[in-house]
């Protein structure tokens, strides 16, 4: 599957945007999958959408319907930068405006001919759409990662996994080391290092930091041989993102810092990716790519076999205890926030 195809999801071509999710930040293909001679289809908060690249590179972005008949704009081809629709050749310009009506080449298309356009930005490796109004609260920062600038460290993009539950589910798993001796026994932990010690929980200026986080980890990383106790820092950096800081007790041991973006497809329909930072400079991008793939996948059965897959943040029928802080606290910040999509 290419990484078009696996942004997109089938579903209707036109929906109402959610609320407040709709003001927020969201990743949707990695930059490198949009190509300069063709549009793509993605998929996000339950809505197709179109990319395409200007004459100059720069992204545009724009609900996946042509104003005139319906048809979807994806399926069409990019003419000078310029969108071009498919069915009856309407090209759609910077901004979404419709620039050429070839059946009327005399006309000069009004405003209401064209495309209601979105804020669009990449970063990351990633292209990152906000569809809500930008007089309507909208979240002028993306969600952070604060690895990116460091130059010292590698980085790789990895995924996209489509994966059939919601976002807030996917990111409430990463929070959670009460698992690791369970579901990645041998690799993020083992069964004779199960308790979550005390940690803390401070407010961020996207969200919050869980600190104070000790596991024991047979193997952390690619290159890891032995055991030994890293130190966590997590942070949820958006309503669908999150990082994590790996502190080595050695101080001359490697570090990685893991982004992990979301992107809502539908409510109960999520694409992932993670965006890693580390010291490693010897492993190949496919043996770094292996182990966060070994890793995902060994959660990813069980991130779909929850029910409900919306996660409840306004409704009860899920118990909690104190090794739960972090996820206490993610919930507690949905319900700040009036996140709906993909919660119940």
């Amino acid at each position: 599957m290419s990484p078009a195809d696996a942004a997109r999801a089938p579903g209707p071509a036109a929906a109402a945007d959610p609320g407040p999710e709709a003001a927020h930040w969201h990743p949707v293909i990695a930059a490198d999958a949009v190509p300069p001679e063709r549009p793509v289809g993605v998929r996000l908060l339950g809505v197709d959408r179109v990319l395409w690249r200007a004459a100059d590179g720069r992204l545009q972005a724009a609900d996946d319907r042509c104003p005139h008949r319906g048809t979807r704009l994806s399926l069409g081809r990019v003419v000078d930068g310029a969108l071009e629709c498919p069915y009856h050749g309407w090209q759609f310009g910077d901004g979404g405006r419709c620039v050429r009506i070839p059946a009327a080449p005399g006309f000069e298309p009004p405003a209401g001919h064209g495309l209601g356009s979105h804020a669009v930005q990449e970063r990351h490796g990633l292209v990152w759409l906000r569809v809500g109004a930008a007089g309507e609260g909208a979240v002028a920062e993306l969600p952070s990662f604060e690895a990116e600038d460091d130059a010292r460290l590698r980085k790789l993009l990895c995924g996209p996994y489509r994966v059939a539950t919601s976002a807030p589910r996917i990111v409430e798993n990463f929070l959670d080391l009460a698992h690791f001796g369970f579901v990645h026994e041998g690799w993020l932990g083992d069964r004779a290092h199960t308790e979550v010690d005390d940690h803390g929980i401070e407010p961020t200026p996207q969200g919050f930091a869980v600190v104070g986080c000790r596991a024991w980890q047979p193997r952390s990383n690619q290159r890891s041989s032995t055991g030994r106790w890293i130190d966590y820092r997590y942070e949820v950096t958006g309503p669908y993102a999150a990082q994590l800081l790996k502190l080595p007790e050695d101080a001359d041991a490697e570090r990685d810092a893991i982004g992990l973006f979301v992107a809502p497809l539908d409510p109960e329909r999520s694409l992932v990716w993670f965006r890693l930072a580390v010291t490693d400079l010897a492993s190949s991008d496919e043996a770094l790519r292996a182990f966060q793939h070994a890793i995902f996948t060994q959660d990813q059965p069980i991130l779909e076999s929850q029910q409900p897959k919306a996660l409840p943040v306004y409704a009860g029928g899920e118990v909690h205890h104190a090794a739960d802080r972090a996820s206490a606290a993610y919930r507690r910040l949905l319900r700040e926030r009036g996140i709906t999509f993909g919660t119940v």
